[in-house]
């Protein structure tokens, strides 16, 4: 890739990946992003911050966070989801 038609602001070193639509913690899935999780992400829910999340979608508003201790038959967590007004963004 070629640096000279980089913006300044996106060439130093606390560049951050912008966020995308859809994300995912679980390494498994197609919308995981290794080079955003070098950060700390945070999901707010309707104006609230969430720490429980496991995947989002802005567009389609919803966040999918692990019901209590309930498993599948994988060994994964069962997943709950919760709609409303999905913002994601790097904590400081």
């Amino acid at each position: 890739m070629n640096d000279t038609t980089t913006p300044a602001s996106v060439t130093n070193e606390h560049a951050r990946p912008e966020l995308p639509d859809r994300l995912s913690v679980n390494p498994r899935s197609p919308h995981y992003v290794k080079d955003i999780f070098q950060y700390d992400v945070g999901i707010k829910l309707n104006g609230k911050e969430r720490f429980d999340v496991e995947e989002y979608c802005i567009s389609e508003g919803w966040v999918k966070a692990a019901a209590a201790k309930a498993l599948d038959r994988r060994g994964q967590p069962l997943l709950m989801t919760f709609k409303g007004k999905v913002e994601a963004f790097y904590r400081e």
